[in-house]
């Protein structure tokens, strides 16, 4: 069995947790995720069975969408509703165009400090552990792009949006700049992950599916299928005999100038190369 199986994670376990849940399922041991979700979050995580472990560097970095919750007036050290409340203000004088603005001008390509509690490493360490050690932590900005930001919902002090952004955002981080931007703080109270580059979380399977062999067969991912984000060149019997021996080609001339590409032989995935200059390097060879 190999491929990459969307997951849709409930609240409660962490991403770990339902790895070893498909590995007990399935009866596999080699499987691994391509990006966490925090314990409290909902929704799509992509697992990589079998072979397609090795795909996983190739999905890490496609762009996210999250459907979130923020509670305006309540900071948490954390930024979301399982940390301990540092600070209360009313927020009650805002309008509702401040408050849109506070959430949706946060959009383009900005720097955003990462939450104390993540897994970014200060001084060798991850930020994490020397927060839930009891230091004052404060990882350095990293550049993020959030492509779009959305309020669909002011209730009370609940704001509910909708965000698509580049991998490495930090949505809690998304809460708390709000509401530092309003002068009253605020948190993530819930986050539901939607989508990860093209899969969706519509088409994921829920976690008690993985006891479902026929469920787990429907829902499996083609690793080239999985990877049409990229470019792909296609090779006749000489070049996948090369390939399979490590060696490089020659560029075609339509293909990127650098970068990952996929190469092919029909429907089969024969590897993934890496393009330097006019020359194409095999990467990882799946013959």
């Amino acid at each position: 069995m190999t491929g990459v199986l969307p997951v849709d994670k409930p609240e409660g376990p962490t991403s770990h947790d339902v790895v070893a849940m498909a590995r007990r399922a399935l009866g596999i041991r080699r499987i691994g995720h391509t990006g966490t979700l925090d314990p409290f979050a909902t929704g799509l995580l992509l697992l990589c069975v079998g072979q397609a472990t090795r795909l996983s560097e190739y999905l890490t970095g496609l762009d996210k969408r999250y459907e979130g919750t923020a509670r305006l007036g309540v900071a948490t050290d954390s930024l979301d509703r399982t940390g301990r409340v540092i600070a209360e203000r009313d927020w009650s004088d805002h309008t509702e165009a401040e408050i849109r603005d506070a959430f949706e001008s946060q959009t383009g390509s900005i720097l955003q400090a990462p939450p104390a509690f993540s897994a970014k490493k200060v001084a060798g360490r991850r930020a994490y552990e020397r927060a839930r050690a009891g230091e004052a932590v404060a990882p350095d900005p990293v550049p993020v792009v959030i492509h779009s930001l959305e309020v669909t919902a002011i209730e009370g002090d609940l704001v509910r949006f909708r965000i698509h952004c580049s991998s490495g955002t930090y949505v809690r981080a998304v809460a708390r700049d709000a509401g530092d931007r309003l002068g009253v703080g605020a948190h993530l109270s819930a986050l539901r992950r939607i989508a990860i580059g093209g899969f969706d979380a519509a088409g994921a399977l829920p976690i008690e599916g993985l006891e479902d062999a026929d469920a787990v067969a429907a829902a499996l991912v083609p690793p080239l299928d999985a990877l049409s984000h990229l470019p792909r060149m296609e090779l006749d019997d000489h070049d996948v005999e090369r390939v399979g021996h490590g060696r490089a080609l020659p560029a075609s001339d339509w293909a990127p100038a650098a970068g990952p590409v996929v190469l092919t032989a029909g429907s089969r995935l024969v590897a993934l190369a890496e393009v330097d200059g006019r020359t194409v390097r095999p990467r990882k060879v799946f013959l």
